[in-house]
């Protein structure tokens, strides 16, 4: 299979200094380098929730009064 790629500068001059220190093609080069990308792993996203100071405190340890006091509130 053939496709043209654009590289990027930084991209270029790593597959350029990977083919002439380790004398290999081109192609070689570029296929390494992705490889050695796609092995890394990746850092999740750390999620961080979102929380409200709220006037009203209820006990959720009883859902339906819970929810019955919020009905009210509306």
């Amino acid at each position: 299979m053939r496709t043209t790629v654009t590289l990027a500068a930084d991209v270029a001059a790593a597959v350029e200094g990977m083919r002439r220190t380790e004398g290999i093609g081109v192609s070689e080069a570029v296929n390494r380098l992705v490889r050695d990308g796609l092995a890394k792993p990746t850092a999740a996203a750390r999620y961080e929730p979102t929380s409200y100071e709220l006037s009203q405190r209820i006990d959720v340890t009883d859902i339906g009064e819970a929810l019955s006091l919020l009905d009210e509130a509306e």
